[in-house]
């Protein structure tokens, strides 16, 4: 089996663990708990070496540090087995940045003599010191649903890059073994210590009175570049950048603005979206986010896969399942149906709109009816193909599934037709329910082709993952089936829900350019008034 295979047994017979944990899982399913004994046992593990031998580059072209435990983040090392293609390569200036960047987390991360002055000065309130100019802070605080969280984790993560700043997160329950440590060294954890000396940190808000908005209103904080100074900034600053932000918060857009902050030792950031394509509307980081990125759509695939690695316990749910069910396939793919609350339509049109769309892209198997499903079952030579389906709801895997029961395949293929879980609603604030919805995010991830649902945060983290541009269903308008069904996406990376309407210094944020971005937001759909503003890169 070779070396992988052999690091990769030692590390699955060391967590015993996992197959308790799995079995006295409250509510899980059996499909999951068949899929982790496997893992744990062993299962799968030939077919992970053999594509090791194949040569499958486990660092991404040194998008990743060699040098890990890898029995401590499993998935580190064996997702690019999985992973079916990468188009693009980490720029050489990228992969700098990461270098300096883990090199800077390591010197002032928790439990350094730096990270210790700067809690110091933050629980006495007093301004920043000299000392603290070599360790400033990026503090993210977890918000909404789960795809959500790694689209506005991701966003901050590469601020933090742009800006020079540790990011620190605040763990909470939900969000507790969900992901790996992404960060190399000694004083690398990248979780915020509990005795943070910010009080109810989950709590803050718009109404806060250290949200940027609010300090700005209240005269507490200039922000005028000239007039602002280390020593008359407040210690920290926190910035509401979520979807019920106000006019003053979006002056976090603004370049002067942002030369404002550069000044503040902490700052602790609360998003539920990804705002990415804003950062390179402002000139103090545009420059160095095209050296960056030469590539634009590159953003969220690079750094998903850089710094979102499933922990132990999740990666056992992915690759048990993912062996159980689909790696015999030739072809996997990835069926994510989100229904929105404000654009609902009933089920049997939900299910006409997916097999119009499959038709029309042709994504699932044709069938035949009749008596040609004789024939067309003593054919050989097509594709066997699996189908994961991910929704909240059965329904949907309910009809596909009975199409494939009923009906043979053109050509005689296999089809199977999966579905790890249906939760039926989302459940906010759940770490079991956040562990599942990573599963399938990163199961969609390792699919062939992808049919997906527009404006959806799960489905931009799955095409991202995958590096792959998807087919996107279009959102019912009026109750109704949308025509055309879907459409092709122009980009893997995720639109911008929430565009900055705001006057920096009497200037409009190139409201040009972004009308022009909102029209290339195709996922949107015509009429959807709730979304006009989304913007996407070019």
């Amino acid at each position: 089996m070779g070396r992988v295979g052999v690091v990769l047994i030692v590390c699955l017979f060391t967590m015993p663990l996992m197959v308790l944990l799995f079995g006295r899982w409250p509510g899980a399913l059996a499909v999951w708990q068949n899929a982790a004994q496997l893992t744990a046992m062993g299962g799968g593990l030939l077919n992970v070496s053999r594509q090791s031998a194949a040569g499958a580059d486990e660092l991404f072209g040194s998008l990743l540090s060699p040098g890990f435990d890898r029995c401590a983040c499993l998935s580190r090392y064996q997702s690019p087995h999985y992973y079916k293609r990468s188009p693009y390569a980490p720029s050489p200036h990228l992969l700098q940045k990461l270098r300096d960047y883990e090199a800077l987390h390591s010197r002032c991360g928790p439990g350094t003599p730096p990270y210790a002055k700067s809690v110091d000065h933050l629980r006495s309130g007093s301004s920043s010191s000299k000392e603290d100019k070599e360790c400033n802070y990026l503090v993210w605080i977890p918000y909404n649903g789960l795809g959500n969280r790694m689209l506005s984790l991701i966003s901050t993560f590469l601020y933090a890059l742009l800006t020079d700043r540790v990011l620190l997160v605040h763990s909470t329950d939900d969000f507790t073994d969900l992901f790996c440590e992404p960060f190399p060294g000694v004083n690398a954890t990248w979780v915020l210590p509990p005795e943070f000396p910010v009080a109810d940190i989950s709590r803050l808000g718009v109404r806060s009175n250290q949200s940027y908005g609010n300090l700005l209103a209240g005269k507490k904080i200039d922000n005028d570049p000239t007039k602002a100074t280390a020593q008359s900034v407040p210690p920290y600053v926190y910035l509401h950048l979520a979807h019920d932000l106000r006019r003053s918060d979006r002056l976090f857009y603004c370049n002067d603005d942002q030369l404002v902050l550069a000044k503040v030792n902490w700052l602790l950031l609360q998003s539920d979206y990804y705002f990415v394509p804003a950062l390179y509307d402002m000139a103090e980081f545009e420059g160095e986010l095209r050296r960056l990125f030469p590539a634009k759509e590159s953003v969220s695939h690079l750094l998903g896969r850089y710094l979102l690695h499933p922990s132990n316990f999740v990666w056992g749910m992915i690759t048990g399942y993912y062996h159980t069910y689909m790696a015999q396939a030739e072809e996997r793919i990835g069926v994510q149906i989100r229904i929105f609350s404000w654009a609902s339509i009933p089920v049997d049109d939900m299910y006409n709109q997916i097999m119009a769309c499959s038709r029309q892209e042709h994504i699932l198997p044709e069938v035949v009816n009749g008596d040609a499903a004789a024939s067309a079952s003593s054919h050989g030579g097509s594709k066997s193909k699996a189908i994961l389906i991910a929704s909240l709801q059965a329904d949907y895997y309910d009809r596909i599934k009975s199409t494939y029961y009923e009906h043979a395949a053109k050509g005689g293929g296999m089809v199977g037709v999966f579905q790890p879980s249906h939760e039926e609603q989302q459940i906010m604030g759940q770490r079991s329910h956040n562990q599942k919805a990573l599963a399938e995010i990163f199961l969609l991830s390792f699919s062939d082709v992808l049919l997906t649902t527009g404006i959806s945060t799960f489905r931009y983290m799955s095409s991202s993952l995958a590096g792959l541009r998807p087919t996107m269903l279009m959102i019912p308008k009026d109750g109704k089936v949308p025509e055309p069904p879907c459409v092709r996406a122009v980009s893997m990376e995720p639109c911008f829900h929430m565009t900055p309407d705001v006057e920096c210094q009497g200037k409009a944020v190139n409201k040009e350019e972004l009308s022009h971005h909102v029209k290339k937001c195709e996922d949107v759909g015509k009429g959807i008034k709730r979304n006009k503003g989304i913007k996407l890169f070019d």
